[in-house]
Formats: C-alpha cells, structure tokens, sequence
C-alpha cells in the first residue's frame, strides 16, 4: 500500500481584468505537483472576467479559502483594482503570514508590493512596469524569474510558466519538473526575437508603451505611495 502525498494547496487570486494566461499557464504546470490542489480564490463567488472574452468562476472566496502553501498573484490591467481594495490586501497579509511560498506573475508583484510584501526584495514585473516595483521598496531584478527566500515573482505572462517549473523543481526535485515539462511539451521557439524590450525593435517598443501601457502605468503612479529611496 502507498501512502498519498500530502496535500499541496495551491491559491491563485482571481480578479476582473485578470491576464489569464498569467494564471492559467502556471496553473497547468504546478497542477501536475504530486499532492497539488489548485483553489481559484476571489472576493466573492462570481464569474471573474479576463483579458480574453471569457469568465472564471472561482471555486472558493476569501472567507472560504483554504490556508495557501503557495499563493500566487496574478496579473493584470486589473490589478489596479486590486491595489485599491483594503479587503483583498488584507487577505494577501493573511495568507503570506502563512504560505511556504509568496509568489506573482506579470503585474501581480505590484498587489504583493501593496500589500507590504516585497518591502526590502528583490523583485520582478512585466517589463512595462518594474520602475514601480521600488514604490515598495523592493529592488528590481532583470529577470523572467527573481527568488529572494520564500518570495518568487515571475515577469510577464509566459514567465509564469517559468516560475512554476522552478517550484516545481524545488519541491518535487529537478527531474520531476523535466518531466511536467516534457509531457507539456514546453519548447519554446518563437518565429520573432521580440520578447523583451532589450531584443525588440525600440520603435515596437515605444509603440506599445503608448497604445498599451503608459496611460496604466500613469494610472498606477498616481495610487500608488511615493517613492522609496
């Protein structure tokens, strides 16, 4: 007779305006965890709409979630709300008291700067936004994946993929994470070299902030505390 791995309980915030592929890329991957139990948390019981035309429904609320092992923040253009929600930061304080692991992916680090989290880190964000990442006084590192003890933050989006095999390595061992990544099939080889600023065509880039980003991000300056020197 084998014994069960103990239960791994895995929260992931939801919110509306959530990235879902922040979510849903590292969900996949930490899914296959031996003892792995994913919860999708939000504030309240209702479908959580994401970038994408579609809903989630979270399948527990604050008062109901389970105590995290590992939490995990994603992103979003809505994590501005998040920011501004006393009762969701102080659901991540909860939950942080007590998690083995404090993590995020894209702009989910900016809710765990928040919520007083990443005060004296080093951290990471989607590129567009990691001059806020020092409002909470946290020190930005130029990386898909930053660790710094029980704090892991991912870059944007498809570094959560990243992010979760790097957990999943921790705590199931390197080749048990070769394996969830085999049977993905995680092989990524893009047509373009255009996945950082620093690879990418500046004029891209410029492009993109303005269409897409500086407006959030002046949105998100303006929330947010001043400057931590």
């Amino acid at each position: 007779m084998t014994n069960s791995p103990k239960p791994f309980h895995i929260v992931f915030l939801l919110f509306d305006g959530i990235t879902q592929l922040d979510f849903t890329g590292p969900a996949q991957f930490l899914a296959r965890m031996p003892g792995a139990v994913v919860h999708t948390v939000a504030k309240s019981i209702k479908p959580i709409e994401t970038d994408s035309g579609f809903a989630i429904v979270p399948n527990c609320d604050f008062e109901a979630c389970p105590q995290a092992d590992l939490l995990c923040v994603p992103g979003g253009f809505g994590t501005k709300d998040v920011i501004a929600d006393a009762d969701t930061l102080q659901f991540l304080r909860d939950q942080a008291a007590g998690a083995q692991y404090i993590s995020s992916v894209c702009t989910g680090s900016l809710a765990l700067g928040a919520a007083g989290l990443l005060d004296g880190k080093r951290a990471t964000s989607h590129w567009a936004y990691t001059s806020l990442l020092q409002r909470f006084g946290a020190t930005f590192e130029k990386a898909r994946v930053v660790k710094d003890g029980n704090i892991i933050t991912a870059g944007g989006v498809t570094s959560g993929i990243d992010f979760a095999l790097t957990v999943i390595a921790e705590i199931a061992g390197p080749e048990f994470a070769e394996a969830v990544q085999l049977g993905l099939e995680y092989d990524p080889r893009p047509p373009f070299a255009s996945g950082h600023p620093d690879r990418s065509n500046p004029k891209l880039v410029a492009m993109l902030r303005e269409r897409n980003y500086d407006a959030v991000l002046k949105d998100l300056e303006q929330i947010l505390p001043p400057r931590t020197s």
